[in-house]
């Protein structure tokens, strides 16, 4: 057992768009991949560290859902580990696009090897961008 804190050696920020609908909770569907976790090249880490995933509306939403997946075969099996709401919302000038932190993310580990990926869909045929902060270990 470590008896110091390990830090993250390097920041890293993925960004990803998803865009296309898919009411599936199974995992099938279009995903699209927001972070991976590090190659197996020397000193690339051996894995990375989730310290923050933000969704954000691009426009206007409609009730409907993000959902996360954790994959740890590169995309062939893709299991559901949280979903956010999203409100219908208009926005304007005195009323801001939808925007949410998602919590229950933070302290995922990617493993590496590059295998392991951190997977989102949306309900609904809306445009969200998902930032993930993350650091390699």
């Amino acid at each position: 057992m470590a008896t110091t804190a390990q830090f993250t050696a390097q920041p890293i920020i993925d960004i990803a768009q998803v865009s296309t609908a898919n009411t599936n909770r199974d995992g099938s569907g279009t995903l699209v991949t927001v972070a991976s976790g590090p190659s197996t090249t020397a000193a690339a880490g051996v894995g990375k560290r989730i310290n923050r995933v933000t969704v954000t509306a691009t426009g206007t939403t409609t009730a409907g859902v993000i959902r996360f997946y954790i994959s740890t075969d590169n995309g062939t099996t893709n299991r559901l580990v949280c979903e956010r709401l999203i409100p219908a919302n208009t926005p304007s000038t005195s009323n801001a696009v939808f925007r949410s932190e998602i919590g229950e993310l933070v302290g995922l580990m990617l493993v590496g090897g590059g295998n392991c990926l951190l997977r989102a869909s949306t309900n609904n045929a809306e445009t969200f961008n998902i930032c993930a902060e993350s650091g390699l270990l």
